[in-house]
């Protein structure tokens, strides 16, 4: 595995190249390590402005031909998000990178953690949490999905459907208490009463009585956290419990 000064050395050398790029004329680290935070596990965060004129795509590809060759990088996916683009990379060691290039006239913090290496910024508003209605939305819908799964004999899918109920009803425990909200940033940071009405949504095996009993915990969790979507709640959980009490026909 990597360690803090493997992780230390990229971050060196891509500064080296932005300082060289004409086309780059502003660089910020952001993510756990912008502000001497993080440990040994955390990745590389960094992400830079691109000159007015010039096209985020072209910097981004002559920049992934420098991060594959001199790193033996593999590009894993990329994240469009607004202007930006985010493309994320596995290095030796198991260390990612996620490099973004957005123009200039776009570039600053979405989020607080944010630290301008050089040149300018802009402000602009932080990225939004994600809906409450749809994020409740979305599990009701998992449910009656994950309902319909058991008694099709779709074990798979099924508990894939309930682990998703799980998990946005945890995500928008985190939107009603001003946690992190994305990608189960904010879960471990819930109070220990929250993390614990959803232990028992965790599914033990794929057994259809498991695989029912986790769907009701997963239910009745959610509706413990939906007090964002105050009526809409009132009006489906109703429907919820129904879903769950229906016997195969």
């Amino acid at each position: 595995m990597f360690g803090a000064k493997d992780r230390d050395a990229v971050r060196n050398r891509v500064l080296q190249l932005a300082s060289s790029d004409p086309r780059v004329v502003a660089g910020a680290v952001v993510g756990s390590l912008a502000f001497g935070g993080g440990d040994r596990w955390s990745d590389l965060d960094l992400t830079f402005a691109v000159a007015e004129g010039v096209p985020v795509a072209d910097v981004l590809s002559d920049w992934t031909r420098s991060v594959v060759t001199e790193f033996d990088a593999i590009h894993l996916f990329d994240l469009p998000s607004g202007a930006t683009i985010y493309r994320v990379f596995l290095l030796p060691g198991c260390l990612q990178f996620d490099l973004s290039f957005a123009p200039a006239s776009q570039y600053g913090a979405g989020g607080p953690m944010f630290r301008l290496l050089f040149g300018n910024s802009v402000e602009k508003p932080y990225a939004a949490p994600p809906s409450a209605h749809d994020l409740f939305g979305w599990a009701v819908a998992y449910a009656r999905t994950a309902r319909a799964c058991i008694e099709r004999g779709r074990w798979w899918q099924a508990e894939y459907c309930i682990s998703a109920i799980r998990d946005h009803a945890l995500t928008l425990a985190c939107c009603g208490r001003e946690l992190p909200a994305r990608f189960g940033r904010g879960f471990d940071d819930l109070p220990a009463e929250a993390l614990a009405a959803f232990e028992d949504a965790l599914i033990r095996s794929l057994e259809r009585e498991e695989l029912l009993r986790a769907l009701t915990r997963a239910v009745e969790g959610l509706l413990r956290e939906s007090t964002q979507v105050g009526e809409m709640a009132t009006n489906v959980e109703p429907r919820l419990r129904e879903l769950l009490t229906v016997e195969r026909d």
